[in-house]
Formats: structure tokens, sequence, C-alpha cells
């Protein structure tokens, strides 16, 4: 049927109509995000005990941030805290792999970390807080690292107690380092904290001059640490990787983040038989590089028989005492001529190197966003720590009710 001008004039106006009607309502959509006069805070209160409770919203100052939280990550720290409070934080708001939404910020942020425009809405994550120590430098390598700064989620408990991000809200202080990472998905912020952990580790293996392109590299444990470290060496272009772990499903996990294969502890009697099927797996080889993701004593002890003669070790898998190692000097290290270093947390540069990585892993296909293996609400959130602590999943996460 053809229309005239006048009755496509009249569906033009129709339509203009019900879009302009429509206008008010989206924007009463996102009016109704107000800010609550309290917010929830899960609290270790004792040793596998933590309580959901409310505070009053603090102010928000010149200088401070407000952040509306929309997950967090439970780590092997977190973990340790909530059962043994190695840090002596109790009573505690935990929670350091989170990630929100702006809702209210004071006049004098203008800019993040790395010098980028941030306004209402943006998402983003935090860093270190730095404190008064020159050696403690934010992108320099070569000082001392960044293990003396406070990240929110480890401090200890004040009077506005939004300080970690297992809540709802959290106030982001000045003195505070942060980014916005709005272009990246929920789930890949949430991982942005661990990833910046491997990242970092095979920053420093590169500083050896032995992790190259074509190197044969085992890693140790599969756990979370583990598998990120597989994820960024096949980014890298790193294709011989060996995963060592306990756990078939782990392992099978590890083929799908870029893993070569597998040697799994169970199938092997002792250490040396062990070695012998690094070296089988490795086509006669030892490896070039290895990682010690376990933070076990004995993996460390295991580790060097992995190694070929003028190999390279990063350890980074002990953020706590776990208890003493035992080494031969001679056979693990002299006469092999092992160069090793050792990786604690990261530098901000290695925060914005992880945001390229996640979006490269991304691309090329690694299933990334599987590590978080199960979601529980905050008010559940005893239960996340006691699924993690069991090992049954991979990265557990928390999300506000």
């Amino acid at each position: 049927m053809e229309m005239n001008s006048t009755q496509v004039e009249a569906i033009v106006k129709q339509v203009l109509s019900q879009l302009s009607g429509s206008a008010p309502a989206a924007a009463s959509s996102a009016g109704s995000k107000e800010i609550p006069k309290t917010a929830h805070v899960a609290m270790l209160t004792a040793l596998e005990t933590v309580e959901v409770k409310e505070y009053p919203m603090p102010e928000v100052g010149d200088d401070d941030i407000l952040v509306r939280v929309e997950g967090c990550g439970i780590c092997g720290t977190d973990a340790h805290e909530y059962k043994r409070d190695p840090f002596g934080l109790i009573p505690v708001a935990l929670g350091h792999e989170g990630t929100g939404e702006i809702v209210k910020m004071g006049k004098n942020v203008k800019k993040d970390s790395a010098g980028k425009d941030v306004k209402l809405g943006d998402k983003i994550v935090t860093c270190m807080i730095f404190k008064d120590n020159p050696d403690i430098t934010m992108f320099d390598l070569n000082k001392q690292n960044v293990g003396g700064a406070d990240v929110y989620g480890l401090l200890p408990d004040d009077d506005v107690h939004l300080n970690g991000w297992f809540a709802d809200y959290i106030l982001i202080r000045k003195g505070s380092t942060f980014f916005n990472v709005s272009d990246l998905d929920l789930d890949s912020r949430i991982l942005i904290e661990p990833c910046a952990v491997l990242i970092h580790a095979v920053e420093r293996a590169k500083s050896t001059g032995i992790l190259k392109f074509n190197s044969r590299v085992v890693v140790q444990g599969c756990g979370p640490i583990g598998l990120i470290c597989i994820a960024i060496l096949r980014t890298m272009g790193i294709m011989n990787i060996i995963a060592v772990d306990g756990n078939a499903g782990r392992l099978e996990f590890a083929k799908r983040l870029g893993a070569s294969d597998s040697v799994n502890f169970n199938d092997y009697n002792g250490v040396e038989a062990m070695a012998e099927g690094v070296n089988e797996k490795f086509g006669g080889h030892l490896a070039d590089f290895a990682f010690q993701c376990t933070g076990s004593p004995a993996g460390h002890s295991n580790i060097y028989k992995f190694i070929r003669n003028g190999g390279g070790l990063c350890e980074l898998g002990f953020f706590i005492n776990g208890g003493d190692a035992t080494i031969n000097p001679h056979f693990d290290i002299c006469s092999k001529e092992i160069t090793t270093v050792g990786s604690w947390v990261y530098t901000l540069r290695d925060y914005a190197t992880t945001f390229d990585f996640l979006k490269s892993a991304k691309a090329i296909g690694l299933p990334i966003s599987e590590l978080i293996s199960d979601r529980y609400p905050l008010s559940q959130i005893n239960e996340a720590y006691k699924k993690n602590l069991a090992m049954t999943g991979l990265k557990i996460a928390v999300f506000p009710d």
C-alpha cells in the first residue's frame, strides 16, 4: 500500500512522540540508584567468623571516591586471614580483588593513577595506598618493591569501616592509587589483581634473560595463580608449557589456558620420577625456566629437579610464612648455576600491563572468565570462604546481595 506525505508525516510524529515519552522512564531508572544512608560490610570478627554489619555511609571528602561494589574475588591471603589471622588484623573488612562503580567523588578527583579522566559511573579498581617511604615508588622496578604499602581489604578497622571490597560500598581515600577500567567486563575486572601478581612475576622472570619466546617452561601449582601464569605465558607466544599439579581437573583446564602438556604428581613415585616425567614431556629435556606457585615448602624443594643446568626459577608462592624448604645448595643451585628470582605483589606499571593482557587473552580465545568457578552473595560469604578453603573450585567471587 502506498502512503502519501501526510500519512508518512503522521507516522514519524508518532514514533518521535513514543521516543520522547520513553526518555523520562530511562532517566527515572538511572536516578533510582540513590545512595543509601547505610552500607553493608562483611567484617571478620573472629577466626572463621564473618558478620555482615551495617554502618552509616561516611562523608565523601574532596579527595575521596565512594564506590558501589560490583564484585570481589577471594584471594588465598583472605583465606589465610579468615582461618589464622596471620596479620593480626581482626576485626577487619577483607577483600582486595574488587571492582565497582563511582557513585560520588570529591571535587579534587579528576584523573586516575594513569592520568585517565574519571567521572561518575566509571568502573574502577584500586591498587596500593603508598606510605611516606622514598624507596617505594609507583613505577620504578629497580627500587624497593611495594610490599610495604597498604591495600584496601587488609587495613585495620577505623571509624569509616568501608575499608574492604567485601561490602556493597567502599570509600577510596586520598593517597590511594586507582584505575578507570570501564572498558573491561565485570569478570575481567575481578581478575585484575591476581593477574597483576603474575604479570609482575613474569616481568621478574624476564629480568634473568633466560625466559624467551621458545623456552620450555614448567608451572608448578595449578590453582588460580598458576593457571593465570600459564595464560600470560601463552599470550606472550610461549608454546611449550608443562603444568604440574595433583588435580586432574585443574590440569585439564591448564591445557585450555595454554599448557601444552601436564604432569600429575599422583602418577609418579617421588620427585626423581616426576623430574623424569617432565623430561619426557619436553622430549628429553628439562625446563629452561620454572614458576613455583604452590606455597608449599616441599614444592619449592622439588622444583629445582625440573630445571636444566643454567636454567631459571621464579618463586612466587609464599605471600605468608609457609615454613622452611630443604634444598641442597650444591646440587640444586651451584652446580646447575640456577638463576632464581623472587616475586612479591606488583607495581602500578604491572596493573597497566594487566589490562592489556586480559584483552589479549580474550582475543586469542583463552577462557579467562571461567577462572571464576563459584559466585556467592555477600550474605553467604562464610560459605564462600569454606568453598575456597576446601579447594574444590578455582576463583571464588562474592557479589553484593
